[in-house]
C-alpha cells in the first residue's frame, strides 16, 4: 500500500485534518494514533461513527491505541462516580471492541490502556505541574468549552482535564491525536503546549459529530435523539420513524448522516449495496452503491423520506445488532446500576 492509499484511508469521512502536510510526512514512517474516551454515559451510534474509523486506521497500517480515560470521567464534574470507574471502563472496552469488529476489523490489533495505568506516575504528575505553569485558566476554559461541563465557578477538575489530555498524547507516544470535532479546542491547545516544550506537535484528525434524530445537535440526555447500541430493531425503527427528515433537506438530517458516516462505509467494506424496498406501483426497489447517489435522489425527491427511514432503520439495526449481543445485562448493570438494577 502506497502513501496515497494510506492517506485516503486515514482522511476519508473526517471533518478536518491539522495539518494535511504534516500527515503526509508521517506516513513515510509507521505513525501511531490514539483516541481517548472518558467512560461516562452509555455509548451510542454517535460513538460508533467515530470508532468505525479505527478500522480505517488499522487498514492503513497505523498503530492504534485506545485510552479509556477513567480519571477524566470523574474530573469532568464527576460525570462518573469514582466507585463506578472500573465497571464503566470494562463496559467501554467491550463496546469499543464490538464496534471495531462490526466495522470489519480485528479489535485484538488495538492496544487498550486505562488512564490510571500511567496518569498517577510521579513523572506524569511533574509534567502536569510544569504544563500548568505554561497556560492560563481562561485559555484552558476556552479549549475545553465543547467537552468539559462549564459553569461560572468551574471545578478544578475540569481545568486539569485539557492539560491531562495533552499529556496523554506524549505519554502514549502518539504521533496523531484522533477525536470528534468537539475536541478541536483541546487539541489546538495541545499543539501550542507541545511547541512551547520544543516538541513536535501531534497531527490532529477530527471526526464529524452527528446531528440528533430530532434535528440539531445530538443530546446525550434525550433518548429519542440517538440510537443506542442496546436498542433492538423495533426500537430503532420507532426512533427512525419519528426522526427529522423533511424531503430534500440535508442539513441537520441525522438519518442521512447515519447513512453517510456509518452504514455506507461498513456496507462498502462488506461489498454490500444499500437497498430501499418499494412497491412496484411506487417505482420498485432502489439500489445504491454510494451515499452520494442516495443523497442526489433524496434531494431530487426521487427518494421519499418514509422509504428512506424504513431502509435506514433496517440497515442501522443490521450494523448494531452484533454489538448489542455482546453487551450483556450484567455488564451494563455493573456500569449503570441506577438504570439496570
Amino acid at each position: 500500500m502506497n502513501d496515497s492509499e494510506r492517506n485516503h484511508l486515514v482522511t476519508r469521512n473526517t471533518a478536518e485534518v491539522v495539518t494535511e502536510e504534516e500527515l503526509d510526512g508521517l506516513l513515510d514512517d509507521d505513525p501511531t494514533i490514539y483516541i481517548g474516551y472518558a467512560p461516562t454515559g452509555e455509548m451510542h451510534i454517535g460513538h460508533f461513527t467515530t470508532i468505525r474509523k479505527l478500522a480505517d486506521f488499522l487498514r492503513a497500517d497505523l498503530d492504534v491505541t485506545v485510552l479509556i480515560a477513567d480519571l477524566h470521567a470523574h474530573l469532568d464534574d464527576e460525570k462518573s462516580p469514582f466507585e463506578l470507574l472500573d465497571a464503566r471502563t470494562t463496559y467501554y472496552r467491550a463496546a469499543i471492541e464490538g464496534m471495531v469488529e462490526a466495522a470489519g476489523a480485528d479489535p485484538d490489533e488495538i492496544s487498550f490502556v486505562q488512564g490510571r495505568d500511567f496518569e498517577l506516575s510521579s513523572e506524569y504528575s511533574l509534567d502536569l505541574l510544569r504544563m500548568a505553569a505554561d497556560t492560563t485558566v481562561s485559555r484552558v476554559q476556552r479549549a475545553g468549552s465543547e467537552v468539559v461541563r462549564q459553569s461560572e465557578n468551574p471545578k478544578l477538575g475540569g481545568l486539569i482535564y485539557p492539560l491531562m489530555q495533552t499529556l496523554d498524547i506524549d505519554a502514549l507516544d502518539a504521533d496523531i491525536a484522533y477525536g470528534g470535532i468537539d475536541q478541536r479546542g483541546i487539541y489546538m491547545l495541545s499543539r501550542e503546549l507541545f511547541a512551547k516544550r520544543d516538541e513536535e506537535p501531534p497531527v490532529c484528525v477530527f471526526a464529524p459529530l452527528l446531528s440528533g434524530l430530532a434535528g440539531g445537535k445530538m443530546s446525550a440526555s434525550d433518548a429519542t435523539s440517538k440510537v443506542n447500541l442496546t436498542d433492538d430493531p423495533e426500537t430503532v425503527a420507532e426512533k427512525l420513524q419519528g426522526a427529522y427528515c423533511p424531503q430534500g433537506e440535508v442539513t441537520d438530517n441525522g438519518v442521512l448522516e447515519y447513512l453517510e458516516y456509518l452504514v455506507f462505509p461498513i456496507f462498502d467494506e462488506r461489498g454490500e449495496s444499500f437497498v430501499v424496498e418499494r412497491p412496484d406501483e411506487y417505482g420498485g426497489d432502489l439500489v445504491y452503491e454510494s451515499y452520494d447517489e442516495l443523497e442526489d435522489d433524496f434531494v431530487s425527491e426521487e427518494l421519499h423520506p418514509q422509504d428512506l427511514k424504513n431502509a435506514a432503520a433496517e440497515s442501522i439495526s443490521a450494523v448494531i445488532d452484533p454489538i448489542r449481543e455482546r453487551l450483556d445485562v450484567q455488564l451494563l448493570a455493573e456500569a449503570y446500576p441506577e438504570k439496570y438494577d
